[in-house]
């Protein structure tokens, strides 16, 4: 395994953004469950290990503790948040509860720069959330920094290289964070800026190469940014030994099939097998209104189908591997153990189930990288801007923008307003801008006038979102005229759609997607 810095999870919203700083710094990182044997990490050519913060406190029992072999491996530590008032009290320190809990801005004022704060000035803005302080330090610390209510705000035992921060310097909201996380990473432990999207397409390239020999791969492509990096990753590598299925279940967006077959057809010169499969699926939704319900039939459908085409193809070739878009991210939440303070938020598998059921071996060549990584290098494989930052679509595609049973013409409406908004999206240089923007059928019928004539047709919403992760979001605040135009085509243009609203909602409350 590569050197790289092991951040120990304890739970904290801020894990992966620490994990992505030190990559943006071309230092490869990997987040490992906060009880990671020393010893693993050993193995694993660790250079540094930083300890994150978390929602628990060192005073409650049974809060979390990393393996005390970790302090005795050899490499820097940087604890931060919980994680310095964890290694201080795990070094026989004392942590107490502050009298005045520190959260959102404060000063930093350096008394004593170190490794830590090299060439940075002697007062910084920082970003703060904790409810405990240290009151003594353990034996070799001194303490280099300090805010208005903690004197030790910033630690070190600098013949050790162990390091605490009561801030987080990996927010945006803290002065200077990734000045402080480089001179962690290259001041203390000696890093090589490394890290490159040209290194890793190389490396994979030969790893599937190498892994894949003679055999063959199939992958479900969807058209996502996700399952075509991957398309395009493994066609570098192995080219026409990659076979593509790509589903139509009759729920995709406007001219969405033709637009996949012409890019990877035509200009990956990819073999891609389309499954026709709109009237079945159709079919099995017909009636359906429960949200939940439409997506265990959609998901159900597509696996059945799947397998068909998988069993069609390996009866005539040697396919033994299947593709997936897997995340970094989707393996984090997925190899939660017990007592992980953070909590297992789904099982990941892009294709459930299926790669035993098939007797197939996994290949998830993405599977170490973040998103915005996976856009990277989807744009250093010659993806077009289009498809690397299309914005985010569900899994059961317009079956959960329709409310209600799903019928065709109802279908088509919204395929067709929901061009219109990304076409004037565009236009306005909106649609890179947000997080998402689509429309959303309601089946609810309204009174209008076109003409002399009288309407009695349906409503379509607008859902126009900024968000950063999609865990929280708030409406976009997009100009009136340009609302406005949408509208007015929609109205104009689309059969079926006389009136046109927007959705004013936050997340939370409500959701992003209405089902």
């Amino acid at each position: 395994m590569p050197e790289h810095i092991a951040v120990l999870d304890f739970g904290s919203q801020y894990t992966q953004v620490i994990a992505r700083r030190i990559r943006e710094a071309n230092v490869l990182s990997r987040i490992y469950p906060y009880n990671t044997q020393a010893s693993v990490l050993k193995d694993a050519d660790v250079r540094g290990v930083i300890l994150s913060g978390g929602p628990s406190s060192v005073l409650l029992e049974g809060s979390p503790r990393p393996d005390a072999a970790v302090f005795e491996m050899g490499v820097p530590v940087l604890g931060i948040c919980y994680g310095e008032q964890l290694m201080a009290h795990m070094l026989g320190g004392k942590v107490a509860k502050s009298t005045e809990r520190e959260f959102g801005h404060g000063t930093l004022n350096i008394a004593k720069k170190g490794k830590l704060f090299d060439g940075l000035p002697d007062n910084l803005r920082v970003w703060n959330s904790h409810g405990d302080r240290l009151e003594a330090l353990p034996t070799g610390f001194e303490a280099i920094a300090s805010t208005e209510n903690s004197p030790y705000a910033t630690i070190q035992d600098a013949e050790r290289d162990f390091y605490g921060m009561q801030f987080h310097p990996e927010v945006a909201h803290s002065e200077m964070g990734m000045e402080v996380i480089a001179n962690f990473l290259f001041k203390v432990c000696g890093c090589k800026a490394d890290w490159s999207m040209a290194n890793y397409i190389e490396q994979s390239v030969q790893k599937i190469r190498e892994t894949v020999g003679e055999e063959r791969v199939i992958l479900a492509l969807s058209g996502g940014v996700d399952s075509s990096v991957a398309a395009a990753l493994i066609h570098k590598a192995i080219g026409r030994q990659l076979t593509c299925v790509f589903v139509d279940n009759g729920l995709l967006r406007l001219h969405e099939r033709e637009q996949v077959e012409k890019l990877y057809g035509d200009h990956f010169d990819l073999d891609l097998r389309v499954a026709d499969k709109v009237d079945l699926f159709l079919d099995r939704l017909a009636g359906v209104s429960d949200p939940e319900q439409k997506r265990k039939i959609i998901g159900n459908t597509f696996i059945e189908v799947f397998d068909e085409a998988v069993h069609d193809l390996k009866e005539k070739g040697n396919y033994t591997f299947l593709a997936q878009g897997t995340l970094y991210p989707d393996v984090i939440e997925s190899v939660a153990i017990d007592g992980n303070p953070a909590a297992l938020i789904k099982s990941h598998h892009n294709v459930g189930g299926l790669p035993e059921k098939m007797n197939l071996k996994l290949l998830e060549p993405l599977r170490e990288l973040f998103k915005d990584e996976v856009r990277e290098l989807g744009t250093q494989l010659g993806l077009p801007k289009e498809v690397v930052w299309r914005q985010p679509f569900p899994g059961p595609g317009l079956g959960v923008r329709v409310m209600g049973p799903i019928k065709a013409e109802d279908l088509e409406v919204l395929r067709k307003a929901d061009a219109i908004l990304h076409e004037e999206m565009m236009a306005a240089d909106l649609y890179y801008k947000v997080w998402q923007s689509f429309c959303v059928f309601l089946p609810v019928k309204t009174v209008g006038v076109m003409g002399d004539e009288r309407t009695y047709e349906n409503v379509v919403a607008l859902r126009i979102v900024e968000s950063v992760d999609a865990m929280t979001a708030d409406w976009a605040r997009v100009p009136y005229d340009v609302l406005r135009t949408i509208s007015s085509r929609i109205i104009n243009e689309v059969t079926g759609c006389n009136r046109v609203v927007l959705d004013i909602s936050s997340k939370p409350p409500s959701t992003i997607e209405w089902e």
